[in-house]
């Protein structure tokens, strides 16, 4: 079972099932519903999927006919989008889960539409926490910590 939830905690979710066709879209309209170069999304069953939502967050924005993206209104995570043509399917926003996942993305599309600040093959360092030049330790609400992130 896979499990995760929004950024504020308001909305969580449950996956019976596996995650099918995982990609990295780099649409223009993917693009801006993450607010980041690429959005990760995997087709999962609607029957298999689980949202719990005591205080009724969730919400839905219906960006072209038929076609829903669904997100937390108090902290504006996606959760997933919705196609009423394919009722059975859902995409899901797999940031949101905090679940180990073991299926694997098979695909980049829409790279022609892609960020153009976003480099695919750069050879960039990598770090298991901040960059050096952010390494210093922050104050975040009264207590020190190297784990925060803006």
């Amino acid at each position: 079972m896979y499990k995760g939830g929004c950024l504020c905690g308001a909305i969580k979710v449950e996956l019976e099932g596996a995650i099918e066709s995982i990609i990295h879209c780099h649409c223009s309209l993917c693009r801006k519903n993450s607010g980041t170069a690429y959005a990760t999304n995997g087709f999962i069953n609607t029957s298999e999927f689980r949202v719990i939502d005591p205080n009724n967050t969730l919400t839905t924005f219906e960006f072209k006919p038929g076609k829903c993206r669904h997100f937390c209104k108090t902290c504006g995570s996606p959760i997933y989008s919705s196609n009423e043509e394919n009722p059975e399917k859902l995409r899901l926003r797999l940031g949101i889960l905090d679940s180990d996942i073991t299926e694997r993305p098979m695909s980049h599309n829409f790279v022609s539409s892609k960020a153009n600040w976003d480099d695919l093959d750069a050879n960039l360092p990598r770090y298991h926490r901040f960059e050096p030049s952010r390494e210093n330790v922050t104050q975040v609400n009264g207590s020190t910590s190297q784990d925060s992130q803006q």
